[in-house]
Order: C-alpha cells, then structure tokens, then sequence
C-alpha cells in the first residue's frame, strides 16, 4: 500500500488470511507509457483444482511450435494477486506477465495462475469472513508445478520456478512440496528474513514517515509500535494476543490472518536456501530502489547458498539491478516524483540476467 497518511492509517491489505508486504509509492519520471519488454508467443488457458477451489492460468509457450521446450512457473508475491502479478492496489504493475514476456523471448514455456483471491479464481465457494488455511497456498504451487511439468511441450527435466516476493518462499520449497521435483529456481525480490520482521521494519518506516508528516503524535507512534511488537512476540511464542492493541493493527494481526502470519513467519529464507537439492541452480534478482526487499536482507538469504544449497553442478548468481523497483520496473530515488506502474519501464537489465541463467542452467 502507500505510505500512511491518516492517525489511523489501512496498515496492509488481506484476502482470505493472506496479508501483503506494505507497498510503497513508485518513483519516477512520467511520460507516455513504457512498451512492455519481449513478445508472448501462443498462450492458453488453463484450470486446475485443488481440494474444493478451482484455479484459473495461463501456460504460455515460446511459440507455435514449440515443443520439449524448458518450462517456468511463475509465483506471484502476497496477497490477492493475480497471474500478470496485479492486484487492486497495483492494477497495472505486470511483474509476472513481464517474466512470462522475458522468458518465452528466450525459449522457456510458463505457467502463472490466479492464486486464491485474485483474479478468475477469486474465493469460489469459501465464505469470504472465514481466513483461509495457510497450506492452502502450498496445495496451489504444488498443483500448478505438476501441471506446468504435465504438459506435452514442456521437457520435464528442464523447470524452473520463479517467485516473486513472497512467491520466493514457495519456489525455494518446491522439492519439498512436489516430492521428487528438483526445479532451479530464479528468486525475484525475495525475502532474506523471517517474514514478521519484514513487516515490522516496513510498519516501523511507515509509522516513522507519518510522524514526520505530522501525520501521527509521537504518543501515538510509539504505542503503535510497541503494540505491534507485543503482537509479533504473542505469535512467534504461540502465546494469547495481548487484550487491548492500536485499533490500525486489528486487520494486519486480526484473527483472520495470524495463523497465515506464523506460517511464514516459521520459515527462515536462509536456511530454506541451504536445503536446496543438490545442483539446483539458483537466479537471485533483487533492484536497488526495492523499498520492500533490504539489501540487508537479501545479504542474509545468501548466506544459506554458502552454508549449502546447490552444491556439486549447480549454482548460485545474485544480480542486483540499479534505479529498479520491487516490481522491477526503473525507480529512481527521487520521492517527489511519483508516477503510475504502467508509465515506468520494465528494467532492461533483467533479461541479460534470465538469459544468462538459462544458458548456465541448461
């Protein structure tokens, strides 16, 4: 979401118990809007079920006739985002439409679907006040592999998944949730630390740029905070939460989303990346002006390729791109520019990065 601008501010967005990292404003100069990068070869849709949800995508070949080609699935970041990587709060930003145009421009089929809450999916038949079980999203990354590796273009021995933000948290444990897979995996934007203190720093920089603003008192800042922090210990510890708490945290730590909230939270990207199979070989992206993603953080994840990971045949590269975004559209520094997702560029230093990749993988 945008940085807070109210004493009481929307703090982050849900759907179903899914919560979304806290977006911010992104910067830069706007023109006429930026021509997407690659071309999509033949594309069709797709549906898939798990337990009682249907879920709607898109396989994407790199061209008519295609086959025996590498395949990608793609895995959108948090919250109710749909297979191009949009949501309500970013409705044009097309991070995964954009590596689905990277990838089929250098011979890669893909698969990137509607999760649950988002786009043609949507929540089906689930009652919309009900939270919905964290393992639910595992069900989802798991179906949509098997069914990328089920198609008959697709070379099984040559997959990769590529997850974006919190997307990373599942690709870095495909092998775990498709027993027997080993795809390599390209980590854009990912997570390097547990996923509670990623919400509390981002919360913290919001609630400190309202307060600057003159948005909220010092009184209230603080309490904000310090509410937030007793909630975060309550859940790591699996402890009651705390009766009374700051009325702006009831949806970010609400009922609804605190089992989701721990799930992640359980999950250490470091580690996670040391457990990779052997000669897995890894891509991590990550551009500089990211407000969400910290260098610190990424410098974290990386110290689990070196502790193990990839091992024999396999690899690691982290690219970092300057004056890109989260999404990986240009971002400068500048945060008096603002200007919408669709009138900024696609990085162009992304696609020498995945070509590369593919080459050093296969």
């Amino acid at each position: 979401m945008g940085p807070v601008s109210t004493p009481t501010p929307s703090l982050s967005w849900f759907v179903g118990g899914a919560t979304a990292l806290l977006l911010t404003t992104a910067c830069a100069p706007a023109d006429a809007p930026a021509d997407p990068p690659g071309s999509l070869g033949q594309e069709r849709e797709v549906q898939f079920t798990t337990g009682e949800d249907e879920l709607h995508g898109t396989f994407t070949l790199p061209g008519p006739d295609a086959e025996g080609v590498p395949g990608a699935l793609i895995i959108s970041g948090s919250g109710p985002t749909d297979r191009d990587g949009n949501s309500d709060m970013r409705p044009a930003a097309d991070t995964n439409l954009n590596f689905a145009r990277l990838l089929a421009d250098s011979g890669v089929a893909t698969l990137r679907y509607d999760k649950l809450g988002s786009g043609e999916t949507g929540l089906g038949d689930r009652d919309p006040e009900e939270p919905v079980e964290p393992e639910s999203f595992d069900e989802q990354a798991a179906a949509a592999y098997e069914l990328l590796v089920d198609q008959p273009e697709v070379d099984p021995e040559r997959t990769l998944v590529l997850g974006h933000s919190e997307g990373a948290l599942y690709a870095l444990r495909m092998h775990e949730l498709v027993p027997g897979s080993s795809p390599d995996v390209v980590l854009a934007a990912p997570p390097g630390e547990r996923y509670l203190d990623i919400v509390d720093r981002q919360l913290t920089e919001q609630v400190r740029a309202a307060e600057a603003m003159g948005n909220l008192g010092e009184a209230e800042a603080l309490t904000l905070l310090s509410d937030a922090r007793a909630v975060r210990a309550a859940l790591r510890a699996d402890r009651p939460m705390p009766e009374e708490t700051a009325p702006s945290l009831a949806g970010l730590y609400g009922p609804g989303n605190r089992e989701t909230l721990a799930f992640l939270d359980e999950l250490v990207p470091a580690e996670l990346a040391a457990d990779l199979p052997r000669g897995t070989s890894s891509l991590v992206l990550w551009g500089e002006q990211d407000a969400q993603i910290s260098r610190k953080g990424v410098d974290e994840l990386m110290t689990g390729f070196e502790d193990g990971g990839a091992g024999e045949d396999g690899s690691v590269e982290r690219v970092d791109l300057p004056e890109t975004g989260h999404i990986f559209r240009e971002q400068d520094d500048d945060s008096t520019r603002p200007a919408v997702d669709e009138d900024r560029p696609f990085s162009p230093d992304v696609a020498p990065a995945l070509e590369s990749f593919i080459e050093r993988a296969w």
